[in-house]
């Protein structure tokens, strides 16, 4: 290893993908990487900010796409600090908010390599609030719950059914393949008319949004084909959106 390297790790928030949506302080630290290893959702317009020379590597996972290990990136992040200098860890939405952020801190702790944390906008509060809709509102929602639809064993989390009992907001990452068996949730919980919404590639220009109740948001999705990446925002926020109105005609017409 080179004597004069100073080996320095930021974990650096991409936001929900718009790259203008990036913090002027993950910018700055672009500028100065030597070194940007990048996800699968985050904006590749973002590298443009890294010097020319810098090292660009992908090291995205996707659903049903093999790629990098945990493990593996782990390695990478650390051989590349310790080789080049100042690694950027380029992450979708926020680091510690699904991202595994907090692995990849401690494995550099363990190192005693340096790390910088950056937060980025979260596509949990940034999707909805794109789309003009809050997930707090007085008189509507007091708290907000973000829940990954899928765990490790590929169930739904248990906590989709507390937060469908509750009168939260609830924003649910990674759900898509799962909204038939969170839509019954819902339904079990007395919520089929509660207002919910979906958003596929939020923030981005192939953005695309279904707006319905809970009894109709599947034959919905069906019907837009709606693909992952997308968000699930179940509340009686979504009822504040602009178009939710032509839905509740819609139904009473039917009706």
């Amino acid at each position: 290893m080179n004597k004069h390297i100073e080996p320095k790790i930021t974990l650096l928030g991409a936001g929900p993908g718009d790259p203008e949506l990036l913090t002027l302080k993950g910018v700055k630290a672009l500028q100065t990487a030597d070194v940007v290893l990048y996800d699968a959702l985050t904006n590749e317009a973002l590298l443009d900010h890294a010097p020319a020379q810098a090292i660009k590597v992908y090291v995205g996972k996707r659903s049903g796409e093999h790629s990098h290990s945990q493990d593996a990136i782990n390695q990478l992040m650390i051989d590349y600090a310790l080789n080049y200098g100042h690694v950027v860890r380029l992450k979708g939405g926020d680091p510690f908010v699904f991202g595994r952020g907090y692995e990849e801190l401690y494995c550099a702790a363990s190192y005693n390599v340096p790390v910088a944390v950056i937060p980025g906008i979260s596509s949990s509060i940034g999707v909805p609030g794109l789309q003009q809709i809050p997930v707090t509102h007085r008189g509507l929602s007091e708290s907000f719950w973000v829940i990954t639809g899928t765990t490790t064993n590929g169930e739904i989390s248990e906590d989709i059914y507390q937060a469908a009992n509750s009168k939260a907001t609830v924003v649910i990452l990674m759900g898509l393949k799962q909204l038939s068996k969170i839509v019954e949730v819902f339904k079990t919980a007395g919520k089929q008319q509660l207002p919910a919404a979906v958003v596929q590639n939020g923030s981005t220009a192939t953005e695309k949004l279904v707006i319905s109740t809970v009894e109709n948001i599947v034959s919905k999705v069906e019907e837009e084909q709606i693909k992952a990446p997308a968000l699930l925002i179940f509340g009686e926020v979504v009822s504040l959106h602009p178009s939710f109105k032509n839905v509740i005609a819609q139904y009473a017409a039917i009706a």
